[in-house]
């Protein structure tokens, strides 16, 4: 076995520049979209300037991926496709009047996904098409669409609570799409950051959502867990991504707790019946169904493998997110990962990864021969935290 480890990022993300977008949407939007555009200015950092490249160059990302050490990755949305307000991860969901061409947006940002993805490093990258939850034919369509142009998986958005008109994730309509993925092998992912409500204009608004974005991107897992969506689909892979990890094993802990009092037919004042019971406890159908993509983790964050188990782990950089870890990649792994046994290593950093995308390891294992950490180098225990990094790896916790 070689002495180096291959890794590949279960979170990364890229897009294409306004210009490249408007090429891949239907022509019959292009004068809307360019009055769109003339009135839309970019509030993203890591979209500005010389960063902007970073999204779609190849022979950059590949480079600066290859020098911190990373071989390949998930790809996940960033820049912002046509008509949409904000980031494809922030933003809320259309509503009725806007669906149209937001959903013509995501078919322009997938299209362009699937041709890069699927040109000279398409072995190094696994793509997910973006679908909306307003109409459940539109995204089954999609994601037969994905796996017919070599995408890998689907990116579900997570619904805010106050949205109008959509069909939550937990009601069995959305059996046919689960079906669909089931059957052609496409992984369900949620990406940590959207799912709050509309805050309102007022001046605690933006600090109520830092404080509380945690609640509501959470809840697709939930909602997966006790929707009976495995256990009628139970080959159904499906990820979080970007949310973190020690969160898990509470609730699991609190959602096999009602599972068990469910049995007695009442929990309080609230009766239940055999049909409000699914057979399987939500931490076995967590074992069997679900994946998390844990960015960037500080130690705390990598500890939670022991809760959530290390067959289910797989390690993010958020490239190229400010956020992220580049160009100190191997620094965060020294500090969260220094003596773990490097086969449940070598299992979070690419196996997992490689079992549920689909990733050829014996191809990814030649490009890390060459640019991989060894397993010294990450055993040693980092002395000092980099002082220009922003990234939660070197947080306290």
């Amino acid at each position: 076995m070689s002495d180096r480890y291959t890794i590949i990022s279960a979170d990364g993300h890229a897009g294409a520049n306004m210009e490249t977008y408007r090429r891949y949407l239907d022509s019959a939007w292009h004068e809307e979209f360019d009055a769109w555009r003339d009135k839309y200015r970019n509030p993203f950092r890591d979209l500005q300037d010389d960063g902007r490249t970073r999204n779609w160059d190849d022979a950059r990302r590949i480079a600066e991926m290859e020098a911190d050490g990373i071989v390949a990755e998930v790809v996940f949305p960033n820049t912002v496709p046509p008509f949409f307000p904000t980031g494809q991860l922030i933003a809320r969901p259309p509503t009725a009047r806007s669906y149209a061409r937001r959903l013509a947006g995501i078919r322009a940002h997938n299209r362009w996904l699937a041709e890069w993805c699927g040109g000279p490093n398409k072995h190094r990258r696994a793509g997910l098409a973006q679908v909306f939850l307003n109409n459940v034919d539109d995204a089954v369509a999609e994601a037969k669409w994905a796996k017919e142009n070599g995408l890998s998986g689907i990116l579900i958005p997570t619904t805010p609570p106050d949205a109008e008109g959509i069909i939550p994730l937990y009601a069995p309509d959305w059996d046919p799409l689960w079906a669909v993925c089931q059957d052609l092998g496409l992984v369900v992912v949620n990406h940590g950051g959207s799912g709050s409500p509309d805050y309102g204009p007022y001046p605690a608004a933006k600090f109520l959502w830092i404080a509380e974005a945690a609640t509501f991107f959470r809840r697709p897992l939930t909602h997966m867990l006790v929707s009976g969506a495995f256990e009628r689909f139970p080959r159904l892979k499906f990820v979080i991504t970007e949310q973190g990890a020690s969160w898990i094993p509470p609730l699991l802990t609190q959602l096999d707790a009602y599972h068990d009092q469910m049995s007695s037919g009442r929990i309080g004042e609230l009766k239940y019946g055999d049909d409000d019971r699914l057979p399987l406890k939500p931490s076995e159908y967590f074992a069997r169904n679900v994946w998390v993509g844990v960015s960037f983790p500080s130690p705390v964050e990598a500890e939670a493998r022991f809760g959530i188990g290390v067959d289910r782990f797989l390690w993010g950089s958020d490239y190229p997110h400010d956020e992220g870890t580049y160009p100190y990649t191997r620094e965060s792994l020294r500090r969260s990962f220094a003596g773990v046994d490097p086969a449940d290593l070598r299992r979070m950093l690419a196996g997992n990864a490689a079992e549920v995308y689909g990733f050829d390891l014996a191809v990814l294992d030649g490009y890390a021969a060459a640019c991989g950490p060894t397993v010294a180098e990450i055993a040693e225990p980092l002395a000092e935290i980099p002082a220009d990094s922003n990234s939660p790896a070197f947080t306290r916790a």
